[in-house]
């Protein structure tokens, strides 16, 4: 939707619309099927800025603000799901984490090649045995004179087998609290002993490349950590709170793509005499539909404007994530439904996009999750 935009994102989302449309919505059905991350698209998606989104121009990126972040990733997940994962991944988490927190130096090696697409970036948060409890990780960081030996395993990463730089979170210390002690730091892929060891198969955004790392004795100096020793974890829900505005479009984006299709098949498909969409049943289902993706539009850009002022903006983020990936999957289970028979198939879209609607409410923090960010801040004051 396009409520009060600047004219500049105005232009944005109609451009990268377009450009959805031509170069990503026609192969996204066949890259589904083959579950392949499409190597061929990075350079186009470089070309057009989407993988320097929140990159400055001086390190080779876009320059662009939050919501112009949101409407890049809503508009690419209007056509595919797996490829908005990419972009909203890359831009925010790994490429994000350096540019929040990375020295100056790590940003002019790192940034200029996330921007140009000839490094794709991976965030190594999540771990087998700690998902929603980030803070249990066990991978281990320890000193070795100037630098230090990684080791542990790290699952659910996005590009994790063909990024060419991780940023993860290791256990450096032991502290009073869990949260403590934690510290981040960038691993260059081909590093002695980072290994990409399994290749996961996913329900959904399955051209979205996910895999489990490994790290084994890997020695880094003390240049690759990234912040304060022992402050990885605050860093980290700051990195996450920004994901989750962009998980917010995602899913809203997802929501839209699953209505436009539904709405055009309701005016087509005719049932006792006239087209669906005459039906008050079905006019329900998309109005719902509509009144809710909207809801959720206007609660991510809120929360992307108040990031843009550097106001705080965790509450809004988490209500714009759990909201919106809630809503998303009501549209798109409905546009199955408005299918029938056909949406369960995958000669249609719409059976996709529910399958990729429904990461939206466990990536990025869970719906449970939200939930608690968004009471622990009512209940604080």
């Amino acid at each position: 939707m396009d409520f009060d935009l600047r004219e500049d994102h105005r232009l944005l989302r109609h451009s990268v619309r377009e450009f959805a449309r031509a170069e990503i919505a026609p192969h996204a059905q066949r890259w589904d099927k083959e579950e392949r991350f499409p190597d061929e698209l990075v350079p186009k998606l470089a070309k057009m800025g989407l993988l320097g989104i929140r990159i400055p121009e001086e390190y080779g990126g876009s320059g662009m603000d939050m919501q112009a972040y949101a409407i890049c990733v809503e508009e690419v997940a209007r056509a595919d799901g797996s490829t908005a994962l990419t972009v909203a991944s890359h831009n925010g988490l790994g490429t994000g984490h350096l540019l929040t927190f990375g020295s100056e130096e790590q940003k002019r090696k790192y940034l200029p090649k996330a921007a140009s697409g000839q490094w794709l970036a991976a965030w190594a948060l999540t771990e087998p045995g700690s998902g929603s409890d980030a803070a249990a990780l066990r991978t281990t960081a320890r000193r070795d004179g100037d630098g230090w030996i990684l080791d542990g395993t790290k699952t659910f990463i996005t590009q994790g087998s063909v990024g060419g730089f991780c940023v993860l979170l290791a256990r450096t210390g032991r502290a009073e609290s869990k949260q403590q002690g934690i510290t981040a730091f960038v691993v260059d892929r081909g590093t002695a002993g980072f290994t990409a060891s399994k290749h996961l198969l996913k329900l959904g955004c399955r051209s979205s490349d996910t895999a489990e790392i490994s790290f084994e004795n890997v020695r880094v100096p003390d240049s690759a950590r990234v912040g304060a020793e022992g402050h990885g974890f605050v860093d980290t829900m700051q990195i996450l709170d920004r994901g989750r505005i962009s998980i917010a479009a995602m899913a809203i984006g997802l929501g839209y793509g699953a209505l436009d299709r539904a709405v055009e098949y309701a005016k087509q498909r005719t049932a006792f005499g006239k087209a669906i969409s005459e039906f008050q049943a079905i006019q329900w289902m998309l109005a719902d539909a509509k009144a809710e993706l909207d809801a959720a539009a206007l609660l991510t850009h809120r929360a992307a404007w108040l990031a843009d002022r550097g106001e705080p903006f965790t509450r809004e983020a988490a209500m714009a994530k759990l909201f919106a990936s809630e809503a998303a999957t009501r549209a798109c289970n409905g546009s199955v439904q408005i299918h029938g028979g056909y949406g369960y198939v995958r000669e249609f879209d719409v059976e996709r996009y529910l399958r990729d609607a429904k990461l939206c409410e466990i990536g990025e923090g869970t719906s449970e999750v939200q939930r608690m960010v968004i009471a622990k801040h009512l209940l604080s004051h």
